[in-house]
């Protein structure tokens, strides 16, 4: 989507403060409008990428990815590099081409290893092979962190614009939260970069050069959620510390706060100033005191579901439930709904016929479909 579009998305009006809603105290519902179908199990999976015909490409952490049909039957993809494994790092998020169906490119992203710990890429490969013999084949890293090093919050997650010219990446602040206000390094930000990995000419900042031309907002912490609502407008949420965590309307060029302000405290106790203390900075639309722990983000278009049309969807790990919010045109949001599933929730996706699929955070984590009726 261009940038005139973004700005009139979040021009004067929608840029109004809207007051923070705290949802971390809200209740599980007493019933699941749904029935839960283990379909699958994995090693410590993360991510789940939807191809256009309904099979699913679930990363591990480790550094294995797998084909699977919607019947669980699954194929190991060979060629993905060497990752750095362990905390919070290894294989992280896949995402499928705008373009597949004539280029079959896959985006994903993964830490590293270096000398330094490690860092995260920013990769695309063609899917290649008979269904029982794939690859990834012509890799190409597209954008990679620098300088690397150690610690968890990589972030990670990609998301196409709805135009399918441009690719959204967040970046975590790798547990250094200063780096979040620093415009050189790529820590703590959302970049916007072209398909190809080069900086697009409209970005804010496109003239500063390095990462300030890549930046589309800053200030953020721990993103595991990224993704465009129905209207074309990005939302994205991330971990606060101990509370805290967000989901925000990204407008670009604007920053998020951390660390100078957060609804949580440091995870010693000491307290860091609330978001309306600082009204530079965008505050969340919702935040979550007790946290969530957000992971995987999708806004719901499908028809199994019609009255979810609009929402977002979310995976709590702390929470051990799928979280659905929706969000107004003012910038505004609201949890409606809190359905406990009894195990951490890593990612959240739909299938072409509208059913929502998820994943457990475990290293047996259950592949999970999702359809009406009661369990």
């Amino acid at each position: 989507m261009a940038v005139p579009s973004l700005v009139a998305a979040g021009s004067a009006s929608a840029q109004t403060p809207v007051r923070s809603v705290n949802a971390g105290t809200n209740k599980p519902d007493a019933e699941r409008p749904f029935k839960v179908t283990p379909v699958a199990t994995f090693s410590s999976p993360w991510a789940i990428a939807v191809l256009p015909d309904g099979r699913l490409l679930i990363t591990e952490k480790p550094g294995r990815l797998y084909l699977v049909t919607q019947q669980g039957t699954r194929h190991e993809v060979r060629g993905v590099p060497k990752v750095l494994y362990g905390g919070q790092n290894g294989l992280l998020d896949m995402a499928i081409s705008p373009r597949f169906a004539t280029d079959r490119t896959v985006y994903f992203t993964y830490v590293e290893p270096t000398s330094g710990g490690g860092g995260l890429v920013l990769a695309r490969a063609r899917l290649a092979g008979s269904e029982t013999s794939l690859r990834l084949a012509d890799l190409t890293t597209l954008w990679r962190q620098g300088p690397a090093g150690s610690g968890g919050q990589p972030g990670g997650i990609i998301a196409f614009s709805p135009d399918g010219q441009h690719l959204f990446l967040t970046v975590g602040d790798r547990m250094r939260p200063e780096t979040a206000q620093n415009p050189d390094l790529p820590l703590g930000k959302v970049l916007r970069l072209n398909l190809d990995g080069s900086t697009p000419a409209d970005n804010p900042n496109a003239s500063a050069g390095g990462v300030r031309a890549e930046t589309w907002s800053e200030g953020h912490r721990n993103p595991y959620g990224l993704a465009f609502a129905p209207d074309g407008r990005l939302w994205l949420h991330e971990m606060g510390p101990r509370g805290g965590d967000e989901l925000n309307l990204i407008l670009p060029g604007r920053n998020y706060g951390w660390p100078i302000v957060s609804n949580g405290d440091n995870y010693d106790g000491t307290p860091i100033p609330d978001h309306d203390t600082r009204p530079e900075f965008a505050a969340p639309a919702v935040y979550w005191t007790p946290v969530i722990a957000p992971a995987g983000l999708v806004f719901y278009e499908g028809r199994m579901f019609p009255e979810w049309r609009g929402s977002a969807l979310i995976g709590g790990l702390a929470a051990t439930a799928l979280v659905r919010v929706t969000v107004d045109a003012d910038g505004s949001g609201r949890e409606v709904n809190r359905w406990d599933l009894g195990n951490r929730i890593r990612d959240v996706a739909v299938t072409p016929d509208g059913a929502v699929w998820l994943i457990e955070d475990s290293e047996d984590g259950r592949l999970l479909r999702l359809t009406p009726g009661k369990s």
